[in-house]
């Protein structure tokens, strides 16, 4: 089983990686820092699952990415 994830979560990871897609990475701690940078967040618990999900949304995106590359080959 994986991590379950609430709405608010992941609405606002994909939110974040659609209008800037430039800006994120798969290194965490940036990530981090950047959702602090352009989203008001109470809770550090709530910026890091923000961060943590980002880094898995951009980690499937290099995957599909590279997959994609190597079928074309």
């Amino acid at each position: 089983m994986g991590k379950v994830r609430i709405g608010l979560v992941k609405r606002t990871a994909r939110r974040l990686v659609s209008s800037h897609p430039d800006l994120f990475s798969e290194d965490f701690q940036q990530n981090k820092e950047l959702v602090k940078k352009l989203v008001v967040v109470n809770s550090k618990k709530l910026r890091n699952q923000i961060a943590g999900y980002i880094t898995h949304l951009i980690k499937i995106q290099k995957t599909r990415a590279s997959g994609e590359d190597q079928e074309e080959t």
